[in-house]
Formats: C-alpha cells, sequence, structure tokens
C-alpha cells in the first residue's frame, strides 16, 4: 500500500485554510470530472481529488491525518502505525457510500463507519477515542487520567487541535477491543438536549514480557539445558506477581505450560501460557569448555538425526 498526500493532490498547502481546499476541490474537480474532461486519466483523478477532499473538508479527518507529520512521501510504501490515532476523540461520521482506496480504509475505514451511536434526537454526537492501557490494569482495574486531542477550526479556517483530561475508571478484566461508555462526554446536545456518549477502545500498551490474545497471556522462559532436561521448579512473572511453576523433566524448547486461569480476569478468565526456550551458558572459560566437551562425550546425541530421512 503506497501513502497518499492528499494536500499534493489537491495542490495546497499544509496549513491551507477550509475555504482553500474547497476552491482547489471546486477547480479541479471542474476540470476532471469524467462528463466534461477529455483527458484519458479524468476519471481516475476525480477519484482521488474525491478522496482528497473527503479527508480534508472533514476537520477530524485531517487533523488526525496531519499528527502523522510529513515523514512519508508520497508513493511510499505505508502502514499506519498500530497507534497512529491513539487518544485522538472523534465523532460518529457517515459512510458516504463511496469507494476510496485502501490507503484510506487503513486510516479512515472504522472510523467512518461508527456512526451507529451518533445522531439521535436533539442529543449530542457520541464520541470515539483508542486510549492504550498497561496489561497490569486488565488484572487489577486501575484509575487512569488520559489526555484525548480533538479536532478545532479557528476564526480563519485553519485546523488543529485542542487537549482535554478525563479521570477514567478500568474495570478489572477489561480486554483489548473493548469499548468503555463514559456516559454524558460526548458532544453537546442541540438546545436541552442531553450530551453524547464517548466510547473508550481499549488496547495494551507493548508489554516487555507478555503477549495478550483475547483473555489469554503469553510468556517466553528461557531454561538453562539442565533445567530442561531434569525437570526444575522456577520462579515465573506473571501479571499478577510471580507463581511457581514445575518444568518436567525432558522439557523441549517450544513446549508450552498452561497456568489456567491466569490469564485476563473474566468469566472465564483467560490462562496463562508459558512458552519454553533453551538458553545455553556460554562456552567462555576452559571450565565451561570442558563441560561441553564431557556433555558430548557422554550423550549419544544428533540434534539432526531428523534431516537424515
Amino acid at each position: 500500500m503506497q501513502f497518499k498526500d492528499y494536500y499534493e493532490t489537491l495542490g495546497v498547502p499544509r496549513d491551507a485554510t477550509q475555504d482553500a481546499v474547497k476552491q482547489a476541490y471546486r477547480k479541479l474537480a471542474r476540470k476532471y470530472h469524467p462528463d466534461v474532461s477529455k483527458l484519458a486519466d479524468a476519471e481516475a483523478r476525480f477519484k482521488e481529488l474525491g478522496e482528497a477532499y473527503a479527508v480534508l473538508k472533514d476537520p477530524e479527518k485531517r487533523a488526525a491525518y496531519d499528527q502523522m507529520g510529513n515523514q512519508w512521501q508520497p508513493g511510499q510504501d505505508f502502514q499506519p502505525p498500530p497507534d497512529w490515532n491513539a487518544g485522538f476523540e472523534y465523532s460518529g461520521g457517515d459512510g458516504g457510500g463511496a469507494e476510496f482506496s485502501d490507503f484510506f480504509e487503513a486510516l479512515f475505514g472504522r472510523q467512518a463507519r461508527t456512526g451507529q451511536h451518533a445522531h439521535r434526537q436533539a442529543q449530542g454526537q457520541d464520541h470515539h477515542a483508542k486510549v492504550f492501557i498497561d496489561l497490569a490494569d486488565a488484572y487489577h482495574g486501575a484509575r487512569r487520567s488520559i489526555a484525548l486531542r480533538m479536532p478545532t477550526v479557528d476564526a480563519q479556517g485553519h485546523v488543529g487541535t485542542q487537549e482535554r483530561k478525563l479521570d477514567v475508571s478500568i474495570p478489572q478484566g477489561v480486554r483489548a477491543g473493548q469499548h468503555l461508555r463514559l456516559v454524558g462526554q460526548g458532544g453537546p446536545g442541540l438546545g436541552t438536549g442531553p450530551a453524547g456518549d464517548l466510547y473508550l477502545e481499549i488496547a495494551f500498551n507493548p508489554d516487555p514480557l507478555f503477549r495478550v490474545d483475547g483473555r489469554d497471556v503469553y510468556l517466553d522462559l528461557p531454561l538453562a539445558p539442565w533445567e530442561a532436561a531434569l525437570g526444575a521448579a522456577v520462579a515465573v512473572p506473571t501479571p499478577a506477581g510471580p507463581v511457581q511453576l514445575t518444568i518436567p523433566a525432558d522439557s523441549a524448547a517450544g513446549r508450552r505450560l498452561r497456568m489456567k486461569g491466569r490469564g485476563i480476569p473474566g468469566t472465564p478468565p483467560g490462562d496463562l501460557y508459558v512458552v519454553l526456550s533453551i538458553a545455553l551458558p556460554p562456552a567462555n572459560s576452559d571450565k565451561t569448555r570442558e563441560a561441553y566437551q564431557a556433555l558430548a562425550q557422554a550423550c549419544d546425541f544428533d540434534p539432526r538425526a531428523h534431516l537424515k530421512g
């Protein structure tokens, strides 16, 4: 997938006002409209213009697009970072029914289809934001202060962002992808109508030890060769605190040991899987080299026997 510079498509600078964006689109749309233009690429250019305008005319999409900065060039291979829109607050949008590029869908596909909670009679729009929490918060529950950014348009028509902070209760057992509803924290209502709600989509910060799959949690556990061969009792970290784990004798690298119910809490809770690996001591002294030589002589072992047919 290639990066698209919507500003370049419309021929406007990144600090262009909303009126300037509209004027540039109208001028180019007349030029490349398939019913008017005789150019061979008129239809393709017209679709590109429509997609660029769909983003830049919308302060929410434009502000989110802008926050990625200038680190990509048009045509450069691109994949949006998983947290590119974290902490960015937006209202429910409409899909518009248009067919846009994979680039657009990768950035705005879900955002453009989140209007199911919006547009109630006299009630403010519901807002949405993605927030990252630590895995430990899902185990214990927590109260966190989060900062959200919302788009703004100043009197001159320039798009920017403003920040607001909220204290949020993270319930024990929350999962990645789950939405927390904050009643009345969305857009203001019309007249005397109530405010909309704010929906926070939960994601986990990268953890140096653990991986998460649904409610299950995975840990890679290095073992010394003698622990794997002879068995051992080792202390294993978990997000809820260390526990003792019995390593069966003759354990091979890649073996998974299940710790039932020690994943993310819930009904039922997830499991914690310990994935074993073998860590070899370095042969960096005469003593350890002699130990390896003695082991080689004592063992009738060929680790590549399965490759010989």
